[in-house]
């Protein structure tokens, strides 16, 4: 009865921990989109409108 319990218990526990791992995946390529597209902009106005974004001195 015990090593049944005990392996229930193993199985919900990894189940818990390969479902946060995979939260943490996600958000890290989300966050890594959106940096890359906010670099991705800045680099389209930058070729696009140079005078306005580097302003001579």
């Amino acid at each position: 009865m015990i090593k049944i319990l005990r392996c229930v218990f193993s199985v919900l526990a990894m189940s818990v921990l390969l479902q946060a791992c995979t939260v943490l995946a996600i958000a890290d390529a989300a966050g890594s989109a959106v940096v890359y597209g906010v670099k991705t902009t800045v680099n389209v106005l930058d070729a696009v409108t140079p005078d306005i974004v580097n302003k001579k001195k």
